[in-house]
């Protein structure tokens, strides 16, 4: 199957080869995709690395084959410690913009001098950024940390996302879904879990009893998902309207924050495998 690497700061995956059509995902700077098939010489769909497909358009693409080899190969930084970076042309905050990427695109790395770090983008253009707000990618392995770290950090990974607005089908801090809010906070993390808001098997998180709810374990409700914060309260993206973005809200009836609707719901909790001896 050919292989392409989004070259746009943000590619929207749509359910129709159309801009009017509903948006279903986003895939970021610098991750490869599965090229599938055409429509007309605009529209391609392609399938993610996590098995979610939508159609986006060919002018956010890089499909040639060498070069997508070329980029695999390389090594690789991730926007990961502010909601976004700015690539510059130069060592230097006054130096032209190349581009901005969101939290969670990926950049080749180059050599790291002082506070800089080189970047090459996926369409071969070069450029700075500032080396803190970058980390290494892929990540940390998960299965080597022990679980209280990798529960506090998934909590932090969600965090970086608030104060972001709804955005149906939306991955980054410019706008995110409630899904995309939780995959995302795994897929920082090294861990890959279902798109939509539901457990579905072949995926990185088991059902456990709610009894067992823990710091960075997901909570199912119909249609919608969150991430449990602990001490009752779960952080999820809502078009709520009051809310209209990545809230805060409780499970218990006593807390101000209280939403009975999804607290009443709660079908299912979601937790990394490997909490859990799996």
């Amino acid at each position: 199957m050919a292989r392409a690497v989004v070259c746009a700061a943000i590619c929207p995956l749509r359910d129709a080869p159309r801009r009017d059509a509903v948006q279903v995902d986003e895939a970021l700077h610098g991750w490869e995709v599965e090229a599938l098939e055409a429509a007309g010489p605009t529209w391609r769909r392609v399938r993610t690395d996590y098995r979610y497909e939508g159609w986006a358009e060919v002018s956010h693409l890089m499909p040639d084959v060498e070069r997508t080899r070329r980029w695999a190969a390389l090594p690789k930084r991730v926007v990961c410690r502010k909601t976004c970076a700015d690539v510059l042309a130069g060592p230097d905050v006054r130096a032209p913009r190349l581009c901005t990427l969101p939290l969670g695109a990926v950049a080749a790395a180059g050599r790291t001098e002082a506070d800089w770090a080189e970047a090459e983008l996926a369409d071969g253009r070069r450029g700075f950024v500032r080396a803190a707000l970058l980390g290494r990618w892929p990540p940390e392995d998960p299965a080597a940390l022990p679980p209280e770290t990798l529960r506090r950090r998934l909590v932090d990974a969600a965090w970086a996302y608030w104060g972001s607005p709804y955005r149906w089908g939306g991955k980054t801090p410019w706008g995110v879904d409630c899904s995309g809010l939780v995959f995302m906070a795994y897929w920082l993390n090294g861990l890959v879990v279902w798109r939509d808001a539901r457990l579905k098997p072949g995926f990185g998180l088991v059902e456990i009893p709610r009894g067992e709810l823990a710091p960075g374990d997901a909570l199912y409700f119909p249609g919608h998902v969150a991430l449990y914060l602990g001490g009752g309260c779960y952080l999820h993206a809502t078009g709520r309207a009051g809310q209209d973005g990545v809230a805060v809200n409780a499970l218990d009836p006593g807390d101000p924050l209280y939403r009975p609707d999804l607290a009443q719901s709660l079908t299912q909790v979601g937790s990394y495998r490997g909490f859990h001896g799996g």
